[in-house]
């Protein structure tokens, strides 16, 4: 493949949680490895959340101290830059405004991670924007309901990709109305995943989940309503462990006190994830101490039959941890056998414990050898470029 200078735009150090961070350290080195030349930028009029102070404000030296950590470690030094656009004059950290321009105007692709970045003024001299979504659902419903700003934007990019497999099929509800959304994956840069050590004898199956997300994208679609949070189905599903007789983990953030007894009463074991939050590292080291992963997936992508799949869960498989994740159509491209399995029961969580139980040394090969066949990083990006014609 020729060598490409691209740009990754994304929100890692305005919003630095550890699996925020992984999801674009994928896209960075994944690309790297590809041969191009790659650059982070942050430009963004949203304010910064910084995890030391538990504060959003106009302050960003938490985030360029963050990135510059990042980029040392993960090959981008000097390619990276955070640009304050809400401050007058548009300060900056690492690249100069100058050369954030200069990159828009001469990058042979822009990578829009995630849908988050605005289409500022110095932005829209670019024709190769690609949008590239985690979250299907709520901007397709947004353009059947005609709204203007939605198609305007979506329609100012280069190509539309989105990790809701089944959009724009006769399988997703949700009307296409002439926009082409092309399927892609989270890449998985495995070898930083990789471990070969088995979990400790005492390990739990876990996941992490930011519990009080409902609200944030909720959407009413022909007379229902359509919730962006997983909090409604994990707890539809909380009796999962007394009914397959294990022991679940979840690092999570429930305030209210009553469903956190319902949790516990139910074989649950919740911990904070504010550490695991913030450390990047310890997020890893958490999944390579877990059995593997028990999760659910958000009600909008249940419900609209998205084929969603979760960059965390590529993670746990990617660590050689098989996952049990709440189905969203994505079996009919890959999982629902060994490695991966899915569910839309009771029963069928408990039928997939004793299933991996029986034999997790296969299981856990068969979770490693599915993130290299589905979610290697080489593979999900060079389809992207190819099929973005970049």
């Amino acid at each position: 493949m020729k060598k490409k200078r691209i740009v990754v735009m994304g929100f890692m150090g305005s919003m630095p949680i550890a699996g925020v961070i992984w999801q674009h350290i994928h896209y960075i080195v994944g690309l790297q490895r590809l041969g191009h030349d790659v650059y982070y930028i942050e430009d963004s009029a949203r304010l910064p959340y910084n995890p030391e102070t538990f504060e959003v404000n106009n302050e960003f030296e938490y985030a360029a101290r963050l990135l510059n950590r990042l980029s040392g470690e993960f090959g981008f030094k000097n390619r990276w830059a955070f640009c304050a656009r809400y401050l007058r004059g548009q300060p900056t950290a690492g690249l100069s405004l100058k050369k954030i321009r200069e990159l828009y105007r001469d990058a042979d692709a822009v990578l829009n991670i995630c849908g988050a970045q605005e289409l500022n003024d110095d932005l829209r001299v670019s024709d190769r924007i690609l949008y590239i979504e985690s979250d299907p659902g709520v901007e397709q419903i947004k353009i059947d309901k005609g709204v203007r700003s939605t198609v305007d934007y979506l329609w100012r990019h280069h190509a539309l990709f989105t990790f809701g497999e089944n959009v724009g099929t006769k399988t997703f509800p949700v009307p296409k109305h002439g926009f082409e959304w092309l399927p892609t994956r989270q890449p998985i840069v495995i070898d930083l995943w990789k471990t070969n050590r088995a979990p400790p004898q005492a390990a739990v199956f876990t996941s992490v989940a930011n519990w009080s997300t409902s609200g944030l994208k909720d959407i009413t679609w022909r007379g229902d309503k359509y919730l962006w949070s997983k909090s409604r189905e994990f707890i539809r599903f909380v009796a999962a462990p007394k009914k397959s007789g294990e022991t679940f983990e979840l690092a999570t953030n429930i305030e209210d006190r009553p469903t956190r007894w319902k949790f516990e009463r139910n074989g649950w074991r919740l911990i904070s994830p504010l550490q695991l939050s913030v450390d990047y590292w310890l997020y890893r080291d958490y999944i390579h101490r877990s059995k593997g992963e028990f999760t659910v997936a958000k009600d909008q992508y249940v419900r609209l039959n998205t084929g969603w799949f979760s960059d965390r869960s590529a993670c746990y498989l990617a660590a050689g941890r098989p996952v049990i994740i709440q189905e969203t159509g994505f079996t009919k491209d890959y999982g629902g056998k060994a490695g991966l399995l899915s569910f839309g029961s009771l029963g069928e969580i408990a039928d997939a414990v004793k299933t991996i139980n029986a034999d997790y040394a296969k299981h856990s090969r068969a979770a490693r050898a599915l993130a290299r066949e589905v979610f290697e990083a080489g593979k999900v990006l060079k389809s992207l470029l190819d099929r973005a014609r970049i």
